[in-house]
């Protein structure tokens, strides 16, 4: 029994960073393994399954219940009852992390009011309709809200050499979201350096998506010649009744209202700034507590479930992330969530990576409901729009994630910048700053002046 104490003890005594630091090397080790397998014409599944468990099994689980320690212990007596308050208080935490998304860009909405919508005026050709597309995701917080709005100006008239690079901006302004949630990390260097690598690889990809396909469309008009022929077929069913049930917008309506009452007397455009404070506050909160939790929880036989789920191969990831996004309506609030998965260790990047691309095809199914309940003689150029983001998405996940030659750069690009950025946190405040606010308002100021 004495001997039982003294082994507990010394577990506990071990420093959980030395343990962080010991899963991190096994899953180096891992990654070696996986471009070993490449070479000896070992499946990517393989090569996922053999990370996955490499990762899972890094240390082991027994080790991990002695040395990490949940913010929940002190209160709560081990046990089933302290395993249930911590799925729970995750639960509460994700609720939070999502609600605090939409305060976000509710604020922005509050604070700008109808010059986000506004903002599609000024898409006088495709390179600043780009950066419009990419500034009102940015302040909609909703790349399923600026494809809906391009769909509904494309059936009443917008031309679709205009709203084709709106759609590909939104691809890019909607990696905002998961770069801010990432920033909840930031206290803990390796947890930021994992949340916001998960976070940029996003980013990256519909970065180089763009830097290709556009220039693509531009000189063959594949896009719109390929939606064309898609939204003829599928003419004879515009008009529907596509009535929605948003579950998310509706369960996290009552914070987004609490908080816009409080703000009511508070003047234009400082309620929407508070509302955006708020939401920011929420985002730390939630994702540093939910963090801690998940050090815990995610170990044994529930990371093995969720591995089976998620990231067993990059099929998988891409089927998770394609589901998830379509039932929660919202790109965003998909990636958002495995932005603690990631920083806790429990996904590595290569297993997010892949379901960040799903996620980019799912969250054009919004876009194609809301044009299939369009009427009217412009009806099919709205359904034409929303099929060009799904052959838009289809096009990236095939030419980037399909060429071996391209598909490691998105992966390679956002370990670099984390890397900097867990050294030098100015370098995560440039990237921001400059891909969703600088570049684009200069381009479009540029374009007024010039």
């Amino acid at each position: 029994m004495t001997d039982q104490l003294n082994a507990r003890e010394a577990g506990a005594a071990v420093d959980p960073e030395a343990a962080a630091s010991a899963a991190h090397t096994m899953t180096v080790v891992a990654d070696d393994a996986t471009r070993r397998g490449a070479t000896h014409h070992v499946s990517e599944t393989e090569a996922f399954a053999a990370s996955a468990t490499a990762a899972a099994d890094a240390a082991d689980p027994g080790t991990q219940d002695a040395t990490l320690r949940g913010p929940w212990d002190r209160w709560v007596p081990e046990g089933p009852a302290r395993t249930w308050v911590n799925w729970l208080s995750v639960a509460v935490s994700i609720y939070l992390l999502i609600s605090a998304v939409n305060l976000i860009g509710g604020g922005f909405k509050a604070a700008t009011g109808d010059q986000a919508e506004q903002l599609f005026a000024f898409a006088s050709n495709p390179i600043v309709a780009l950066m419009v597309g990419v500034l009102a995701t940015a302040a909609t917080q909703s790349s399923s809200t600026t494809s809906s709005i391009t769909v509904g100006l494309a059936a009443g008239g917008l031309p679709l050499e205009i709203a084709i690079p709106i759609i590909m901006g939104a691809n890019i302004g909607t990696t905002l979201t998961n770069t801010l949630v990432s920033i909840g990390m930031i206290g803990n260097k390796e947890d930021f350096r994992r949340a916001f690598a998960a976070a940029t690889v996003h980013d990256f990809f519909n970065l180089i998506a763009v830097a290709i396909l556009l220039p693509l469309e531009l000189m063959t008009g594949y896009l719109e010649t390929l939606s064309g022929l898609l939204a003829n077929a599928f003419s004879s069913v515009t008009g529907l009744d596509t009535g929605r049930a948003d579950l998310i917008g509706t369960a996290t309506e009552p914070i987004e209202n609490a908080m816009a009452a409080a703000t009511s007397g508070v003047p234009a455009p400082w309620g929407g700034i508070l509302m955006i404070a708020v939401g920011i506050a929420l985002i730390l909160f939630s994702i540093s507590f939910v963090g801690k939790v998940l050090k815990v929880l995610m170990v044994g036989r529930a990371r093995r479930v969720l591995h089976t789920a998620i990231g067993r191969g990059p099929v998988s990831g891409i089927a998770s992330g394609t589901v998830v996004t379509a039932l929660v309506q919202s790109s965003s609030t998909a990636t958002s969530l495995m932005i603690p998965l990631a920083g806790s260790g429990t996904f590595t990047l290569r297993q997010v990576y892949p379901f960040t691309i799903g996620a980019n095809i799912g969250t054009t199914v919004t876009a194609f409901l809301a044009a299939l309940g369009l009427s009217g003689a412009n009806a099919s150029f709205g359904l034409q729009v929303a099929l060009v983001h799904l052959l838009f998405n289809l096009s990236a996940t095939v030419i980037i994630f399909g060429l071996p030659f391209l598909r490691p750069v998105p992966v390679r690009a956002a370990q670099w910048l984390a890397n900097r950025s867990a050294e030098n946190k100015s370098f995560a405040a440039m990237w921001v700053l400059g891909v969703f606010v600088a570049l684009p308002g200069l381009l479009i100021a540029g374009t007024l002046l010039f």
